[in-house]
């Protein structure tokens, strides 16, 4: 890539630990003064050798911190590259970039759908299904549990569940019924071969409908394969688009190209 010197300009990217650190390689190869924003500390550790003029670690109390940060650090301009259902963060950027007349960019992991898939409005879109007999795994975040496993079961069908195994994780799952054989406590892509663990656990539980987000990225992409793989039904809750008025690219090139035209 052609290298470019002396450029000032800062870009501040608020990211977890996907495609994060591929993004933020790219911007520095590039030249730019790159900062990243992460939640939590376990995300900070695949930065800390990252080529970076700031590493902020945790969240930010206020439209007003946020904003406080940016004009400390002199940031240029802002990548959103937080998980597509991140929706307090990711209106909070808006706002600020509104408000301070910083360009912000909105970083999308490229989704996917097949024949075996249906997208879903919200939730409640699902229980209007009719699934009577059907076996269905909830893949979402703990905190949809409740709300996913009422729809499922006014859709007629036997709910199953799998979460991380975090203390409040568990907590939420008993919380929406769920526990004992109705559920598995796991952590996603793990095992020495990622999908192993999950395909086992829907042959197991001769799962016919599994129910998760369009998150994009590889968690998206097994289930898309799992459900060729194994003939269930996906269904998917259509992930939030982002405001018109924010461009969104889906690679690092596209990033590192809109911000050249951007702030040059």
């Amino acid at each position: 890539m052609h290298r470019r010197t002396n450029r000032q300009s800062h870009v501040l990217v608020f990211a977890g630990t996907g495609e994060g650190p591929a993004l933020v390689a790219a911007l520095a190869d590039a030249d730019w003064s790159v900062s990243v924003s992460v939640v939590t500390e376990s995300a900070a550790q695949v930065y800390r050798f990252a080529d970076l003029k700031d590493l902020h670690v945790g969240a930010f109390r206020s439209l007003e911190d946020l904003g406080d940060h940016c004009l400390i650090h002199a940031v240029d301009a802002v990548v959103d590259a937080t998980h597509p259902f991140a929706l307090k963060i990711s209106a909070q950027l808006h706002q600020m970039c509104r408000i301070y007349a910083l360009p912000l960019v909105r970083f999308e992991r490229p989704g996917w759908t097949g024949p075996q898939t249906s997208l879903l409005s919200g939730v409640e879109e699902f229980s209007q299904q009719s699934l009577q007999g059907h076996r269905v795994l909830l893949a979402l975040g703990a905190r949809h549990l409740a709300a996913a496993t009422q729809a499922g079961r006014a859709a007629g069908a036997t709910v199953k569940a799998r979460v991380l195994p975090t203390p409040a994780a568990i907590r939420l799952a008993g919380a929406a019924g769920l526990s004992g054989e109705d559920l598995a406590v796991l952590r996603p892509l793990g095992g020495v071969r990622p999908g192993a663990v999950e395909a086992a656990l829907c042959r197991h539980w001769a799962i016919t409908d599994v129910l998760c987000r369009q998150s994009g990225g590889s968690a998206d992409a097994l289930w898309n394969d799992l459900a060729e793989t194994l003939g269930f039904h996906l269904w998917k809750l259509k992930r939030p688009s982002p405001p018109d008025t924010v461009p969104v690219v889906q690679s690092s090139q596209e990033l590192v190209a809109l911000l050249d035209g951007l702030l040059i």
